[in-house]
């Protein structure tokens, strides 16, 4: 999963891509259903990537929780 551009915020903005972690969760809920699997991950996209924790949960609540697969997210300190 591919999500972002680059690994620090400069003149162009945070390197995240929304839209390239909404498509690849998608592929992840793709294999998870066929594989009747669930789903564990840290707050992807919030690290280097200078994204936004309340722009990714909805992208996990409409690619995968919407499709019923379960979904964990790890907070490490």
């Amino acid at each position: 999963m591919v999500g972002q551009r680059g690994m620090r915020t400069g003149s162009q903005g945070v390197p995240v891509r929304y839209e390239a972690i909404g498509t690849a969760l998608g592929a992840v809920a793709d294999r998870a259903l066929e594989l009747g699997a669930s789903v564990h991950m840290p707050r992807i996209g919030c690290g280097l990537a200078g994204g936004k924790w309340s722009r990714i949960e909805p992208l996990l609540e409409q690619r995968l929780l919407s499709r019923e697969i379960d979904v964990t997210v790890y907070d490490f300190d």
